[in-house]
């Protein structure tokens, strides 16, 4: 094809700023078979970028187990996992990262990552029914790190709450390794009826191509390049990078979607997220094996006189393309016009497995479909990784070293009030819990969020989960322990662990240390699903998670779970009921603090390995627990997490102001019995009457468990000392973040 004449022929320098590599802009010629022009490199850039491609992960994403027995849909087939719940319905989940763009404008960040993640699930023909997060950010004590936490949750609760589906779930942790890169990691969930599904696909040659929802814009062009990239001094110039949302008009475009859907018009639909019309006529067609002819000059624009890679690159949001059956597109247009959304003929489907785009009857790309893509012609590496020299010296930490405080009482409040440890409720205040009636969390606390599933006897049971600390430390532990706790909450909750969508938030691929954190994070991760059966359905990789001057952000593989519970009579929440009820700690005690919040905060020692984990025991703790809960032999469930066992029984104890009288083991240091987060463990009450078919169902089960004492008044009391009533505590606990931020 000639160079346009809108255009100058391109050189590899200008290949380089674009992001790609001097082989790439090589093997870009070879599938060309001449030099490309602006708009084709532009094409490539993006489609070859980390965000788009996964060209520094895939061959480790591969290794991750995708096989399940409920799995209607494996990683990468569609725009989000899908899972039989049974009862002729699917779930829809995903969950991806929006961090650069957070860290620059946290409002918009946050709330177009919301969009964008109910989008993958509606463009399915699922109806989005709830939202979970998981957010980190730096110090507190920054007015920066203040803005960014007041800006992304105002984001995320104005999107969501706008859009009308309930947040139910999340995690906020805080250490300065965030302070320049925050992370935004946010899922949505959706349902699906049997047969109601559409597939990211593009096929059937002179079908219409249609773009629908909002007008394009030069928002968010390159911000697919732009997440692949180190934040630097300069990034606040690539604000246009960062999309703009209308929550609004992606109502509009739910209702208008799933009202198409029914018609049975559609051959295949996707969501314009990263890199926008490229990414959708590129996957949709490759995904076909077809191609397609697109004429930019149709697509409407909200301003005059874009250029071609402008509006083939812009990231506008609340946009999705669209194959129709040819002859039935009055049906498809009669509908986007009821709801007053653009339905505009942009092109046609080809059998050429080429995409050519024209602008005002020029051909201004020619480029394969199947080479812009994942899977095919997109490039694949294999990164170096070593070892770190840190890993070898946080392995010399001994508890020996560190001297047990003299006066327990005052970590006690210290951890109460630690921002990572206190209730996040200035953060979930702001979002909207309850809109569709679904969540049966806000007044019944557990360790996952459930939702109700209308007209069954059905819930999920949904969780977000990963302690980056542990990750650092250790990342095949730390990661595989972030699958664990998220089973381990679906678990106490009442619900079976069923399967698994990641965000993998990691810092510049090219580092070999970092490459090292992400391959051990991915074996952990694999360890883990493996034995809880739990395949991984999709998610998200987000390297470049650092900033020039303060390097790399805690590895930080998240977990998104999905859970049933099959039976919402077996739910299960974490409050102690009654006065006289016996507390047990199920999974066994060590005198462990290694990587604890007690010992990383309160005692500010950094290098410690990640606390101890066995996988086997883990899963022979959860066989015991669901078999309790099943036969109705405990009042309640709650898993020893961060801040260890004190902080888990306050918790316990705080929903109905119950206090509790518990004596520490004198085989543990006092400090590691209360305040260490080794793992494996659960804190259960049980009626004072079932205490004997309690034990002698344990006693048939592989775990150890231990009377650790009684739910009593509303004082806290610990080896017959009083460490202060639950409603001073839970005055802290509720209150601490917000004096934090304001």
């Amino acid at each position: 094809m000639p160079v346009t004449t809108q255009e100058q022929s391109t050189t590899a320098g200008t290949a380089q700023k674009l992001g790609l590599l001097p082989e790439e802009f090589e093997k870009i010629k070879q599938i060309l078979g001449r030099i490309p022009n602006f708009t084709e490199l532009s094409i490539f850039s993006v489609m070859w970028s980390e965000h788009c491609s996964y060209k520094n992960s895939i061959a480790w994403l591969k290794t991750l187990p995708k096989d399940g027995p409920h799995m209607l849909a494996k990683a990468g087939e569609e725009n989000a996992g899908l899972v039989d719940i049974g009862d002729g319905l699917g779930c829809a989940f995903k969950i991806e990262s929006h961090n650069h763009p957070s860290a620059l404008e946290p409002y918009q960040g946050a709330a177009t990552g919301v969009g964008g993640i109910n989008r993958d699930i509606f463009t399915m023909g699922a109806r989005p029914i709830a939202q979970l997060n998981s957010l980190r950010f730096g110090d507190l004590k920054l007015d920066r790190t203040k803005w960014l936490v007041k800006g992304i949750v105002r984001g995320i609760g104005d999107y969501g709450n706008a859009f009308g589906i309930p947040t139910v779930g999340g995690e906020v942790f805080f250490d300065e390794c965030y302070n320049v890169n925050p992370l935004v990691n946010a899922m949505s969930v959706g349902i699906v009826k049997a047969g109601e599904t559409v597939s990211a696909i593009s096929c059937g040659k002179g079908n219409p191509v249609y773009i629908v929802g909002s007008s394009t814009g030069k928002d968010g062009i390159h911000g697919a390049t732009f997440a692949s990239a180190d934040i630097t001094e300069d990034s606040a110039g690539d604000l246009p990078a960062v999309q703009v949302g209308d929550p609004f008009q992606e109502k509009l475009l739910l209702e208008a979607t799933l009202e198409v859907i029914k018609t049975g018009a559609v051959v295949g639909m996707q969501d314009m997220g990263a890199a926008g019309i490229t990414c959708s006529t590129s996957e949709m067609s490759a995904k076909g094996e077809s191609g397609m002819k697109v004429y930019l000059d149709k697509v409407p624009t909200r301003q005059a006189n874009m250029q071609p890679f402008e509006i083939l690159l812009s990231e506008s949001q609340e946009r999705m393309l669209i194959i129709v059956k040819k002859g039935r597109e009055k049906e498809v247009e009669k509908i986007f016009e009821k709801w007053d959304l653009n339905c505009v003929v942009i092109g046609e489907v080809t059998d050429t497995e080429r995409l050519e785009y024209y602008m005002n009857g020029e051909l201004v790309a020619d480029v394969p479909a199947k080479d812009l893509v994942l899977g095919g012609g997109a490039p694949v590496y294999q990164r170096e990784y070593k070892e770190p020299l840190y890993y070898a010296e946080l392995k010399k930490f001994s508890i020996a070293a560190v001297e047990q405080p003299n006066d327990l009482k005052e970590v006690a409040r210290f951890l109460i009030s630690h921002p990572n440890i206190a209730s996040k409720r200035w953060v979930y205040n702001q979002y909207d819990s309850m809109v569709g009636t679904v969540n049966m969390s806000t007044n019944a606390p557990s360790d996952a969020a459930v939702v109700n599933i209308k007209g069954t006897r059905k819930a999920l049971a949904l969780k977000v989960d990963c302690n980056s600390r542990y990750v650092y430390a250790d990342p095949e532990i730390g990661c595989a322990i972030a699958v664990a706790e998220a089973a381990r909450n679906i678990i106490c909750s009442g619900g079976e662990p069923s399967a698994v969508t990641n965000c993998l938030n990691f810092g510049n691929p090219y580092n070999p240390e970092v490459y090292w954190q992400f391959v051990g994070a991915i074996k952990g991760m694999t360890a883990a699903c493996n034995k809880f059966q739990t395949p991984v359905t999709g998610g998200n990789v987000s390297f470049y998670n650092q900033s020039s001057y303060e390097g790399p952000v805690f590895p930080t593989p998240t977990i998104g779970m999905l859970g049933v519970i099959k039976d919402k009579t077996n739910r299960m929440t974490l409050d102690f009921k009654d006065k006289g009820d016996l507390i047990y700690l199920i999974g066994e005690s060590r005198n462990d603090i290694a990587c604890s919040e007690y010992v990383y905060s309160y005692h500010k020692i950094k290098n410690t390995p990640a606390p101890y984990f066995n996988l086997d025991e883990e899963y022979k703790l959860h066989q015991a627990i669901k078999n309790l809960i099943r036969n109705k032999f405990i009042r309640s469930a709650h898993d020893v997490s961060d801040g260890g066992l004190f902080i888990t029984l306050l918790e316990s104890a705080m929903p109905r102001q119950l206090g509790f009288d518990i004596s520490t083991d004198e085989q543990f240091r006092k400090d590691a019995f209360l305040f260490g987060e080794s793992q494996g463990r659960v804190v259960v009450s049980v009626k004072k009457e079932d205490e004997d078919v309690f034990i002698n169902t344990l006693m048939n089960e592989e775990v150890e468990f231990n009377f650790i004492g009684e739910v009593k008044g509303n004082e806290m009391i610990i080896d017959d000392e009083s460490y202060g009533t639950i409603v001073s505590a839970k005055k802290i606990y509720d209150n601490a973040l917000g004096e934090f931020l304001n």
